[in-house]
Order: C-alpha cells, then sequence, then structure tokens
C-alpha cells in the first residue's frame, strides 16, 4: 500500500505558509519514518497531523466520521490509514504507508511503518528510506523491548535526527513526573546508540495537546510541538550536494533511440557529460535528457528527478547499472560488508544464500563470514554463528555477479540494502565497506573469461577447481605435504599447481616487505592467484605460514566455497628439532616474517576444514587424510574419489 495524501491548492491547505514560500521557492523535502510499539498511536497522531495541517483533500474528514457512524463506532483519527479491512479488525497497522503534506518549513514524506513485531519486516523497507525518525511512545506502558528495537533499527539504518513523542499524556494526568522518567529511559538509550533526540514532546494525539499547539494540559512542557519538530528536521544529507549516481531502472526503445531511465539518486547530470556505466566500466557521454512534456530537456538534473537519457555511442545497459562520472566513480564488487537487520524465521548463518537487492541492482549473494551478533532488545552480544530473527550483526557477502555500490558513508542512497529469501523481505541494513574490484585500474578494462568452462576442465582432470590452503608454523611440513600432494593428484590425471609462500616471495611478491600490511598483501595476491587458478578449474596448493587470523579469512573470502583450509597443526617443539636452517628459531625471535611472541605469534585458525600433526603422521598418511577430505567435499570426481576413500 503506498497512500499519497497530497493538499490541495485551496487558501485552507496552505493557511499558514509564509507568502514568500507560496510564490514560488521551494521548501526542502524530508522523509520521516514513524516507528513505534504496536497500539502507542502512531496512526492516531497521522491522522492528527493530516487535519492540523489542513492536508486531508475536502470532504475526507467528514466521510470517515460518516463511515464510523454507519459501522455503530466512535471515529478514530487512525481511521484515515487504516485502508485495509484487516487492519480496521485486528487494529493494527500491516503495511509501509506514505504520506505527503507540507508545514510552515517543510515537504513532509511520512512513512507510516507497522510497529508490531511481525510486520518489522515492512518496516526495513520503509525506515530504510528515511533522513529521520519520529519515535512514539504511550505514556502509560512507556518504554518497551520493541521500542528498543526500533531505536537500534533506526540506528541500524543510519538514521541520526530522531525526535520523540510521548503520548497518551491524557491516559497519565500530563504527569510532568512520568514524562521525565521517560523521556530520561530514552534519551539514555538512544545516546547509548550514538543518537541524540532533537526533542521529547509530550502529546494527546486523540485530542491534538502538542501536535500542533501547546495547550494548558501541558503548560510545564517548553520543547517544539510536533509540527514545529519537522520543521526543525531536515534531509540527513543534500543528495544534489555529492557525486552522481543514477541506478539504470530501464532501457527502452523509441523513435530508433535507446533511451535510459532512472532516477538521479544523487548528483546532477546534463547533456555532455561524461559518464562511466558501472560496473563494466563503459564510457560515454550524455547526448540527450528526454523529459515530457517538452523534451529534449537542457537544464541540469538534479537529485530525485526521473529522467532518460541518450548517449553518444550503442552500449548495452540493463536494469541494476550505475552511472558516474568519470571524475567520481562508484566501485565495482563482489564482495560486500554489510550490519543487517534481520527478520527471517530460520537465522542466517555463514553459507546461507539470499537475494540481496541495492537500489535497482539485484545478485543472489553467499554469507561468506558472521560478526557481532547483537539482540537490540537486550543490546547484548548473542554470539556471532548465526544472526537470529528480530537481532543485528555484520556480514560478509560474496556476490555471484558484480554490482556498483557506495558504502553508507559515502551515500545513503546508494548504501543501503534490502535481503530477500523465498520472495520474502528477510532484513535489511547498511553497506559498511566494498571491496573494489578495479582496485584504482582504469576504468574501461573489461575482464576476458577463459574460452574453456569449468566443466570441460572438469571433465578432462576428473576434480572440481579448489583451493587447499596449508597454514602452519614453519618447519610444520607444509611445502613437504604440498609437494607430496600435487604429485598424487598428477599422477592420477589431476592438475594441480603448487604455490609456495618463499617462492613466490622470490618473485610475484618480492616487492613486499614484512610489516603487518605487506603480510596481509602478500596473502591477499596469494589468494588472488589461488582463486584465478581454482576458478579455471585447477586444484591450487598453497603452502604459506600466513599467521594472521584475519589474513587467511580474507583468503577464504576471496576463495569462496574453492576454499579448503589444512591446519598443519605440527607441535614448536618439533619444528624446532626438524628445523636444521634455523627458521623457526629465527621466527621466535621475530627476525623472519614479522613474527613475535614465543611461538612465532601464529594464530591458528578455529575453523579448518581438516587439521593434521606431521609429528605423528607420516607423509603418505598425511596426504591420505587430505586427499580424503577432498573426496568427502566433492572436489574430486568418481574413481578419483573411490580411491581416495579406500585409501
Amino acid at each position: 500500500m503506498n497512500i499519497q495524501l497530497a493538499s490541495s491548492a485551496s487558501a485552507h491547505d496552505l493557511r499558514a505558509v509564509p507568502p514568500e514560500l507560496v510564490q514560488g521557492q521551494a521548501r526542502p523535502q524530508v522523509r520521516i519514518v514513524i516507528v513505534g510499539h504496536v497500539d502507542h498511536g502512531k496512526s492516531t497522531l497521522v491522522g492528527r497531523l493530516l487535519h492540523e495541517t489542513g492536508s486531508l483533500p475536502d470532504g475526507k474528514l467528514e466521510m470517515l466520521k460518516a463511515v464510523s457512524a454507519r459501522r455503530g463506532m466512535p471515529f478514530e483519527w487512525s481511521f484515515l490509514l487504516d485502508a485495509l479491512q484487516t487492519e480496521r479488525d485486528q487494529g493494527i497497522t500491516i503495511d509501509t504507508t506514505q504520506i505527503r503534506f507540507r508545514t510552515n518549513a517543510r515537504e513532509v514524506v511520512l512513512i507510516d511503518a507497522p510497529g508490531h513485531a511481525e510486520f518489522l519486516r515492512n518496516m526495513i523497507t520503509g525506515a530504510s528510506q528515511a533522513d529521520a525518525a519520529v519515535l512514539i511512545i504511550d505514556a502509560a506502558e512507556g518504554v518497551r523491548d520493541q521500542t528498543r528495537r526500533h531505536g537500534y533499527l533506526l540506528h541500524l539504518l543510519g538514521i541520526r535526527q530522531v525526535a520523540v513523542v510521548i503520548n497518551k499524556m491524557d491516559r497519565v494526568g500530563f504527569s510532568h513526573a512520568r514524562y521525565r522518567e521517560i523521556s530520561d529511559e530514552i534519551c539514555a538509550h538512544l545516546d547509548g546508540l550514538g543518537v541524540s533526540p532533537t526533542a521529547v514532546i509530550p502529546i494527546s494525539a486523540r485530542d491534538g495537546d502538542g501536535v500542533a499547539a501547546r495547550t494548558p494540559q501541558i503548560g510545564w512542557y517548553v520543547g517544539p510541538t510536533v509540527v514545529e519538530a519537522l520543521d526543525q528536521l531536515a534531509p540527513a544529507r543534500q543528495m544534489d550536494e555529492l557525486p552522481l549516481r543514477l541506478p539504470v531502472q530501464a532501457v527502452y526503445k523509441f523513435d530508433d533511440r535507446r533511451i535510459v531511465a532512472g532516477r538521479v539518486e544523487s548528483g546532477a547530470l546534463k547533456v555532455g557529460d561524461e559518464i562511466v556505466i558501472m560496473p563494466a566500466g563503459k564510457i560515454a557521454r550524455v547526448k540527450t535528457v528526454e523529459g515530457w512534456p517538452v523534451t529534449p530537456v537542457s537544464a541540469p538534473q538534479g537529485a530525485g528527478r526521473s529522467v532518460g537519457i541518450t548517449l553518444d555511442r550503442e552500449l548495452f545497459l540493463e536494469r541494476g547499472d550505475v552511472i558516474a562520472h568519470s571524475s567520481a566513480l562508484v566501485r565495482d564488487t563482489r564482495r560486500l560488508k554489510a550490519r543487517i537487520f534481520w527478520l527471517h524465521d530460520t537465522p542466517v548463518t555463514a553459507g546461507a544464500t539470499m537475494l540481496v537487492r541495492l537500489g535497482t541492482m539485484e545478485s543472489r549473494a553467499t554469507v561468506v563470514a558472521i560478526e557481532n551478533a547483537v539482540d537490540p532488545g537486550e543490546l547484548s552480544s548473542v554470539g556471532t554463528r548465526s544472526i537470529g530473527r528480530n537481532h543485528v550483526g555484520e556480514i560478509d557477502l560474496s556476490l555471484a555477479q558484480p554490482i556498483a555500490a557506495d558504502t553508507y558513508s559515502d551515500n545513503p542512497r546508494t548504501g543501503r540494502l534490502v535481503i530477500e529469501v523465498n520472495g520474502r523481505i528477510a532484513g535489511g541494513g547498511l553497506v559498511l565497506s566494498v571491496d573494489a574490484g578495479a582496485r584504482g585500474v582504469p576504468v574501461d578494462i573489461v575482464p576476458v573469461e577463459s574460452a574453456l568452462r569449468p566443466d570441460e576442465r572438469s571433465a578432462r582432470f576428473r576434480h572440481k577447481g579448489a583451493v587447499i590452503w596449508l597454514t602452519g608454523l614453519p618447519a610444520s611440513g607444509k611445502s613437504t605435504l604440498a609437494r607430496a600432494l600435487e604429485r598424487r593428484l598428477f599422477s592420477r590425471g589431476g592438475s594441480p599447481i603448487m604455490l609456495d609462500g618463499d617462492t613466490l616471495r622470490a618473485g610475484l611478491n618480492g616487492d613486499l616487505g614484512f610489516s603487518a600490511e605487506d603480510r596481509s598483501e602478500n596473502i591477499r595476491r596469494l589468494a588472488e592467484v589461488a582463486s584465478h587458478l581454482a576458478r579455471n578449474g585447477h586444484v591450487a596448493i598453497v603452502a604459506a605460514v600466513s599467521p594472521g587470523f584475519a589474513d587467511r579469512a580474507q583468503a577464504r573470502r576471496i576463495a569462496d566455497e574453492l576454499f579448503h583450509e589444512v591446519h598443519v597443526a605440527t607441535s614448536a617443539e618439533v619444528c624446532e628439532a626438524r628445523d636444521p636452517k634455523g627458521h623457526y628459531r629465527k621466527a621466535r625471535a621475530g627476525q623472519i616474517h614479522g613474527f613475535t611472541g614465543t611461538d612465532g605469534g601464529y594464530q591458528p585458525p578455529t575453523n579448518a576444514e581438516l587439521v593434521l600433526d606431521t609429528g605423528t603422521k607420516s607423509v603418505a598418511e598425511a596426504t591420505d587424510e587430505i586427499e580424503r577430505m577432498l573426496a568427502q567435499r566433492g572436489v574430486l570426481f568418481e574413481e578419483l574419489a573411490d580411491l581416495a576413500a579406500n585409501i
């Protein structure tokens, strides 16, 4: 449901509007989501606001009063929004409704989001569009768990302007003490989230106290009314001042022209601008800007304008592409880190697949890792293995196709995402970081894929592509095992390729030192090369100390489902005893690889697919175990898997 109630052009609608605004000066538009626990009076407040600002169509109020009389029930302001019969029967707002009206200084788009726990997924959609929020609390019931969840959700979605409304003050005798009690509690909660309320307003939405006027009942209150508080809210960012972002919604063929249509989310564009279409990195110039009823349009088209453009060359564009200026590119990526609010009954776990939407783009995605899962009702950590319903957490996503995206801090309009599972909204949140795919290279580069399909290589090699990542202390036996596994797979017709950390240090990574940053870059390059080989059907066998947990986690994110970690967990004593060149002793002393600490600063894996101890197993036995693991994980095909299983 998307109800839009716009004011008419009568003098009544503009009764409180300054003349200079009526005579053509545009008011700033602010999008405000109104949230609160079920039955705390959101719909009543919205109905009263429409009345107080003269935004009801002529005869609407009288019609609803007549309907209420026919039903034999008293009129309620909430009936203005209860457009669904089920809402009237159950007394709860189910969908998200957008209401447009104007105050003295603002064009307001008020988004009425559902407060019932079962409909939080609809609230995600509504709140994700907002610049500011009104959080409503029942004076009699006070701050509830759902109120705290809504506060956390506003924090999650990056909304920093929040006006708090304490409704139904008539039920507590307009008690100043009760107002102070609730005000102190909600302000402490929001302050803990980094959100400072712009106002805390006592009202009775039913009777109008504090909505548009101060009444004797709240004579002790000296702050703004609700309408005045709305006038103090502003768009979180001036979208026209940000770089151009034009997500492509559709491409139309019209009179031999291909018109690219979409809405300018930020920045502005005009005829002659050089643009880049991401994620492909194609460059063109804007030939014309189409409009209706007059076309073409010569004036710059800014944020919020829906436009159609033609280009100076024939390029293939599709829905989900993002147009930007060449001087301020949007990043292309297959990796996102996001803070999400999860709404699905089934908790999200590492390995889960879902549909991710950013603007007009959508892509299948896999959850690579989960961090910082929190119950927003209690503001307490609930572990990091999964994110349950109505909980918050940070996830690393691997996307099935490259997309163009910004972080929320860079651009709120293109930095919010929505997640779908089985066709239903399952969560939403903010993009925290983007791993740029281009990494600073010229934008008009188009990667060329191999002429051979992965299944063609698999049919020949009898295995899938894979990255076998052997990690462990110096002298633990990683390279020895890598060589043995390479020989074993090759002898059976496979295509293994060994990537030894020290060998690559002498060539590809010879420009790197041993600082923490250089060690991380060393592992990233290893992972990128290994991943490229694996995606082309080879088994890349990496032997590298890779001491840092975070660096190995990055390697796992790069290789995704192709990554298989083997922890060569040989003891420090065995490593030192079998190390004639003193590599292990030097590592302990911090002389090589930048290691520190009594055992080289090595951080052992906690989720390796296989753990081996070469102090207790022979090379052949350890190689057998790796091969069995590959068979169990579906890397080896048929006869190779049978051979491995029978070893």
